[in-house]
């Protein structure tokens, strides 16, 4: 059996968090693939199942990437599916889940093209500090901190309309906790807790990502904090059914609790250098699927 882990130009081979899977594949007698997902030579229905890893420059390309997505599924199985792919590269799903009922920091939602000033903004919600981000990013792009004084207030408004004539933005009260504890990231895989990562900014900035020098670590999660996790999860479920894989970010809230910060579900770091034997579990997963819908080795 053939299964296809789809990367992007800039990660031709794999990402070394993701040798585990390798193993744990191997282990298993399945010979893997890493093609690219936008190399239009590869021969998708070629594998028995396409799973989504490091397509890591989908941002730049959102709309041909999900296209993308909505072909592979018509030649073979892949995971997750496109319509969580359609759902999950746009932060929107973040409102959504609220209004289900997940805990979300509060947000202003600007569409693209909207005319609003940051001022007018601060006048409804006094935030000391604030984040800007867009709707569709990864890797922190084009997100901005900033306080509510003259300097700040001018670097968010320049920030506002260099952005928001092309693309939609989402405004939070910046939480601190970011810089104190970090962010928590709770794993799941086909439904089930798999493991929890607390990442670490370098001090004084507030990107949880490596590539800017972040650190990584196992978390425990209180009972109560995991309950919470797995409720965001099943908000999810509603819509999608069961997810092969997700990864849950939470950040802690002024009052103590945690806020739901990013839901990843297409292409998440899984932090598989903390827990070696999870890969095993998602390995197990994907290819009980692949068992239930028929395929053989």
């Amino acid at each position: 059996m053939r299964i296809a882990l789809a990367t992007c130009r800039d990660l031709p081979d794999w990402e070394i968090d993701d040798r585990p899977l390798h193993a744990a594949f191997a282990a298993r007698g399945v010979e893997l693939a890493h093609p690219v997902w936008n190399d239009p030579t590869v021969d998708w229905s070629s594998f028995a199942a396409v799973l989504i890893r490091t397509t890591w420059d989908y941002q730049e390309h959102r709309e041909e990437f999900v296209a993308w997505a909505e072909r592979v599924a018509g030649r073979t199985r892949l995971f997750n599916p496109p319509g969580v792919v359609r759902w999950n590269t746009h932060k929107s799903y973040l409102r959504e889940l609220a209004d289900l009922g997940a805990p979300l920091a509060p947000t202003v939602w600007l569409e693209a093209g909207a005319q609003v000033t940051i001022r007018q903004i601060l006048e409804y919600y006094p935030w000391e500090r604030a984040f800007i981000k867009p709707l569709v990013g990864a890797t922190a792009r084009e997100t901005l901190r900033f306080r509510a004084d003259e300097e700040g207030l001018a670097r968010a408004q320049a920030h506002l309309e260099r952005l928001l004539p092309h693309e939609a933005l989402m405004i939070q009260p910046y939480l601190p906790g970011i810089e104190e504890e970090g962010e928590l990231s709770a794993v799941y895989f086909d439904g089930e807790f798999s493991h929890g990562v607390r990442k670490i900014p370098v001090p004084g900035d507030y990107r949880a990502q490596d590539d800017f020098g972040a650190s990584d670590e196992p978390w425990s999660f209180g009972p109560d904090e995991l309950d919470l996790a797995d409720g965001v999860l099943r908000l999810a479920e509603r819509r999608f059914g069961r997810l092969l894989y997700a990864r849950i970010d939470f950040l802690r809230g002024p009052d103590g609790d945690l806020l739901l910060n990013e839901f990843e579900a297409v292409e998440p770091s899984l932090f598989f250098r903390h827990a070696p034997e999870a890969a095993g579990r998602l390995a197990d997963a994907l290819l009980g699927r692949l068992a239930a819908a028929g395929a053989t080795p």
